[in-house]
């Protein structure tokens, strides 16, 4: 209690420091520095970003790509209040993401959350995301929501990541861009753009290896993204969208118990080794779309997408997952805006439209050799539906209210090919109602205030749904959608140089998704539901500019995450604090960027201890990490030189970066990365 106290001081300290800084620099220069208005698109709308009664936060091209490595999104995101990532290092098992609690249970990929490339779907279905194809070196910036959206988005909306890539600068360029790094780091990436009349491109190819840190921990990968955009005419025009990854090789080192990590951090689990566990995926995607300003009031959008997956993974437990991934879908979006009777209004309305197609083989696993003794083999279809309405209109010159609705029905059918144990094919029909009421008042430019009541449904996957104990094909019975209702109220605005934003929430769930691991499986997760959960917390935001060239950003989190009902047939959670997530996260960064060029930047990363079960008998310890990186930059003619160095965990701080929950074995912890340091050179030409 005494840290969070501690914590929750210094976040109001530093602002209220960060202030007199600013009192002192305005009365010494005479003016204040003007920061430029920021719009926000993941609203499905553009909109100023302090004009919508929703936590939403932008991360900007700089904070993604500049000194980093770009091998994941943590190196920009862990500066945004209420998000919560572990990167485990492990590039078969992906980054777990959690926006106040949605997405921690994830055992691989990303979970709860709805991920966006470009306003395209990177979240099946199923409501199951993955990362392993988005290539961070060509992101322009990344948006996130906090809080439940399956208002606007459906399944899986318990917050929204979207990543919106770099389109084509007026004048063509081409850029090389080579990382080197502790730990076998190698990337190379590759990167032209350019407008040629009509037709905006952006072309990026990047090439990735690391050893790891830990053994077995080996991965590469190739990715090719890019982006077309063709103005057809002075109304409309057509973006298409191509990305297409391979990475052969993702090896999963597993993770370890407290003795063993304090015997040998780098050490990766026996099981893991013996049985060579890891994956291989082959993943290409295309999409389209197509906007058209009807008039000054109205416009229209069409998508359409589809990609195919082909996934290997060997598992620590004798057994081998092959299967093959066809996706398709598409929507429309129709935007009003104008005023009716003297009164200004935004309609937005559409339809979204997704089918996944897997056909999944189990196998058994001897000594890390994929056998031909089938253990499973099914065809899993999932078809999602839904349709959304959203009005916004102003009640007041200082007042807004937002109305939300959407209706999504989800399919989920299982045809059994593997019928020597009897026939288990099987269909789910899910559905849900998503309302949302929001209400914000612009008391003055610098002061919003904002309210809202939101919803959030999450299905489990076809992954959860297949994984039953008993180890039957088919689909979970008894496994029910995690539903949720979320309470907010929030400031946010700018206050001389500085955006900043308070959120304080509360998100009550029935049925929440847990899972969990049994004695005959040890490393594999099932999942069942609890009765109810009850997540409150408070978020606090400050970013901006101290002098010229001089920034600074605050992001403090405080959570309270409780089962409130939670019985097996042995043990009784009640009260319980739910694990995986830290209760207190502080993250705080200076940079400094001359005109010359020259600039670098120091951040500083905190998270508390938290249980790692439901039980709450064991803990993962608190970490403090600083991290530093500086770049400078020079032109040469039509020739821009850009030399960086970033050096990750500078005091070599030996900590846990990811856990897994609920582990039956007792190994919980993945060791993090000591101190590291990479570097490069972005070599840029301009035509």
């Amino acid at each position: 209690m005494g840290f969070r106290l501690g914590s929750l001081f210094f976040a109001i300290l530093c602002d209220l420091l960060f202030n007199q800084i600013v009192a002192v620099v305005a009365e010494t220069t005479g003016a204040e520095i003007q920061l430029p208005p920021i719009t926000v698109t993941a609203t499905r709308s553009e909109m100023p970003i302090n004009a919508v009664p929703i936590s939403i936060n932008l991360v900007n091209k700089n904070a993604i790509q500049v000194a980093r490595q770009t091998i994941g999104l943590d190196e920009s995101l862990s500066r945004i209040p209420g998000l919560f990532i572990q990167n485990r290092y492990n590039f078969a098992q992906d980054l777990r993401i959690s926006i106040r609690g949605f997405g921690s249970r994830a055992a691989f990929g990303i979970r709860g959350i709805r991920m966006l490339v470009d306003g395209i779907p990177e979240t099946t279905a199923d409501g199951q995301s993955q990362v392993d194809n988005i290539d961070l070196g060509s992101a322009e910036r990344i948006e996130v929501i906090r809080g439940a959206v399956s208002s606007l988005y459906g399944n899986a909306s318990g917050g929204v990541i979207s990543i919106v890539t770099e389109s084509g600068p007026e004048t063509p360029f081409l850029e090389f861009r080579p990382t080197i790094g502790t730990f076998g780091l190698s990337k190379y990436q590759l990167k032209a753009g350019g407008q040629l009349e009509n037709l905006n491109y952006l072309i990026n190819i990047s090439q990735m290896k690391l050893s790891g840190y830990r053994k077995h921990s080996w991965t590469e990968n190739f990715l090719f993204n890019s982006k077309l955009r063709f103005e057809i005419n002075q109304t409309s025009n057509l973006t298409t969208l191509f990305n297409f990854v391979h990475a052969p090789t993702a090896m999963d080192p597993g993770a370890l118990t407290r003795e063993e990590v304090e015997s040998g951090r780098r050490q990766a689990a026996a099981q893991n080794v013996l049985l060579d566990a890891g994956e291989s995926v082959m993943q290409g995607r295309v999409g389209s779309i197509y906007h058209h300003q009807l008039s000054d009031q109205h416009e229209i959008t069409f998508t359409l997408y589809s990609l195919f997956r082909d996934f290997n993974q060997a598992l620590p437990f004798n057994r081998a997952v092959d299967f093959d991934r066809f996706s398709a879908g598409g929507g429309m979006k129709y935007i009003f805006q104008g005023d009716v009777l003297g009164l200004s209004n935004r309609l937005i309305t559409g339809i979204d439209l997704q089918h996944q197609d897997d056909d999944r083989r189990n196998f058994d696993n001897p000594e890390g050799k994929p056998g031909e003794r089938l253990q499973l083999h099914q065809n899993e279809q999932v078809t999602s539906l839904g349709t959304f309405f959203h009005y916004e209109f102003r009640l007041h010159r200082i007042a807004r209210l937002t109305l939300g609705l959407r209706y999504d029905q989800l399919r989920f059918q299982a045809t059994d090919f593997l019928l020597t144990n009897g026939n288990d094919s099987g269909k789910r029909i899910l559905d849900a109602f998503s309302p949302m009421l929001g209400l914000i008042f612009t008391l003055q430019p610098s002061l919003n205030l904002y309210g809202n009541l939101s919803t959030a449904f999450e299905t489990p996957t076809t992954t959860e749904l297949s994984n039953r104990p008993t180890g039957q094909g088919g689909f979970n019975p008894g496994l029910q959608p995690q539903r949720a209702t979320s309470y907010e109220v929030g400031l946010k605005g700018i206050f001389r140089q500085f955006h900043y934003d308070l959120a304080l929430f509360t998100i009550s769930i029935r049925d929440k998704l847990i899972p969990f691991e049994i004695p005959t499986m040890p490393g594999r997760r099932f999942y069942r539901n609890a009765g109810s959960a009850i997540h409150q917390g408070l978020e606090f935001g400050l970013r901006g500019t101290i002098l010229k060239g001089l920034t600074a950003s605050l992001a403090y989190t405080y959570v309270n995450f409780r089962f409130k009902d939670f019985k097996t047939n042995k043990e009784t959670f009640d009260d319980n604090q739910i694990p995986g997530i830290p209760p207190n996260q502080l993250y705080t960064e200076i940079s400094y960027h001359h005109h010359s060029g020259i600039g670098g930047s120091l951040e500083l990363i905190h998270q508390d201890d938290f249980f790692v079960d439901d039980a709450n008998t064991m803990v993962k310890n608190a970490f403090t990490v600083v991290n530093f990186y500086t770049s400078h930059s020079v032109w040469i003619e039509n020739w821009k030189v850009a030399p960086y160095i970033g050096l990750n965990n500078l005091f070599d701080h030996a900590y846990s970066a990811s856990v897994r929950v609920n582990s039956f074995s007792g190994r919980y912890f993945e060791p993090a990365p000591g101190r590291s340091i990479h570097g490069g050179l972005s070599i840029s030409q301009i035509f």
